[in-house]
């Protein structure tokens, strides 16, 4: 399993937090989706068929671009 984290700007409540781990555990082979509003980012455990260009893809679509490193 890998692991990403991405630093989302427009993370402002606890709400944006539960809207992206919705919409991220809804792919398949997101397999957890810690969030922090205090520092704006997520952390994503994830597997096959999903890829961090679909985790970045959704985020975009759901307007929680993260913030390129």
């Amino acid at each position: 399993m890998d692991s990403k984290t991405f630093k989302i700007d427009a993370i402002g409540c606890n709400g944006c937090v539960a809207t992206i781990k919705n919409e991220l555990l809804a792919l398949n082979g997101v397999k957890m989706v810690d969030g922090s509003v205090a520092d704006k980012m997520i952390t994503v455990n994830y597997e096959a068929p999903v890829t961090v260009d679909v985790i970045v893809k959704t985020l975009v679509e759901i307007e929680y671009p993260p913030v390129e490193a």
